[in-house]
């Protein structure tokens, strides 16, 4: 199950950089050339509402996964119930230092 969250995740992550990187500054969306480039099939800002919505979307997804994968991690490597700031047990008796 961890498998399959940490491929979404990523597939998520390229996506969420992709999308952020087609955008233009100063939000005029698409930043790859211009509006004639694009074709007549969208406005600049129908395209940019749309980047502007995917964005949000990918984030919030990005971040429930992110959320997700620390809560079903939390003590997977030390142990269960381990604090990685907890002082080690004493397993002998103290050293005498007289």
């Amino acid at each position: 199950m961890i498998t399959v969250l940490l491929l979404l995740h990523l597939f998520v992550t390229i996506a969420l950089i992709g999308t952020i990187l087609i955008q233009r500054s100063e939000g005029g969306g698409l930043g790859i050339g211009g509006s004639q480039g694009m074709g007549s099939f969208m406005s600049g800002r129908g395209t940019a509402t749309l980047l502007t919505r995917s964005t949000a979307v990918l984030g919030t997804v990005f971040m429930v996964l992110s959320l997700t994968l620390a809560v079903m991690n939390r003590g997977a490597s030390t142990g269960a119930g381990h604090d990685i700031l907890a002082q080690p047990p004493v397993t002998g008796a103290p050293a005498d230092t007289h």
